[in-house]
């Protein structure tokens, strides 16, 4: 009878984030498999309007969103803003320009999705469209037939590339923000804190958390194995196989006084 392979204790530790369309968490990922290999992390992809309700029940330990967190009884840092961008058609005259400002919209239709990650404190510039798309790949799916134009974060243009489609930096309008969101509490989880060192771009020695703790005690025990009056990474001097110790030395001989030449005493005249 072959040995079955034993499964993970139920309460094995594990780390599950969870992140929203266009955030790429994978070089934060890579880091943590490099310090903790033996952490699973999990990944879980949700929709904006998904996320909070998952933090809240527990059902991710971390997520990377867009601002602003939904209440205050989840914490947050901001990472980074991304660059807000015009989707339009390949052939659209907009093609040609570099760059575009909110007045270059004006004669346009402005697709306004209900998911919508920039924030707008008021309605996108340009004409509003009878109906809102219930999602940005609706969106995306409306410019392509040449109905309107839509303003989103570049990170979503390039998820919802198409080859008939193109998009051009737009200024003077909002641009997403990129944070860490945990729920609230008086002191971060471990695993929270390992992340959120991760992402902060913290060395090893300097991440917080349980793994750092562990890592200062393994550094506590070396130092407690040296010698009193031996420097940190000294090693200890050696002796060499067969060595005498030194003889003390033999008093000089003075040329007066009661011993004379070659130590004979001096007659007298």
């Amino acid at each position: 009878m072959t040995d079955s392979p034993l499964a993970p204790a139920p309460d094995a530790a594990a780390f599950r984030l969870a992140f929203v369309p266009g955030v790429t968490p994978s070089k934060w990922v890579r880091t943590w498999e490099q310090r903790l290999p033996d952490v699973p992390l999990t990944l879980v992809q949700v929709t904006p309007g998904e996320v909070f309700g998952m933090l809240r029940d527990g059902g991710a330990d971390a997520a990377l969103l867009r601002l602003p967190v939904d209440g205050e009884d989840l914490s947050a840092i901001p990472l980074y803003e991304e660059t807000s961008v015009v989707v339009v058609p390949k052939d659209h005259h907009f093609a040609a320009a570099e760059e575009l400002t909110p007045e270059d919209l004006a004669e346009e239709l402005v697709l306004h999705p209900l998911d919508d990650a920039l924030g707008w404190e008021a309605s996108p510039p340009g004409l509003p469209a009878f109906q809102r798309p219930e999602t940005t790949a609706d969106a995306i799916e409306l410019v392509a037939a040449g109905v309107g134009v839509l303003v989103v974060p570049q990170s979503l243009a390039r998820l919802h590339h198409r080859k008939d489609l193109t998009y051009r930096t737009i200024t003077g309008v909002p641009q997403s923000r990129v944070a860490l969101s945990w729920p609230k509490a008086e002191e971060a989880p471990d695993l929270v804190e390992e992340f959120i060192g991760i992402v902060r771009g913290r060395t090893v020695n300097s991440t917080r958390g349980r793994r750092a703790e562990e890592r200062k005690g393994q550094k506590t025990d070396r130092k407690s194995d040296q010698k009193p009056g031996q420097k940190s990474g000294q090693k200890p001097a050696k002796r060499t196989a067969g060595a005498k110790p030194a003889r003390p030395g033999k008093p000089a001989k003075g040329k007066g006084g009661a011993a004379g030449r070659g130590g004979k005493p001096r007659r007298g005249r």
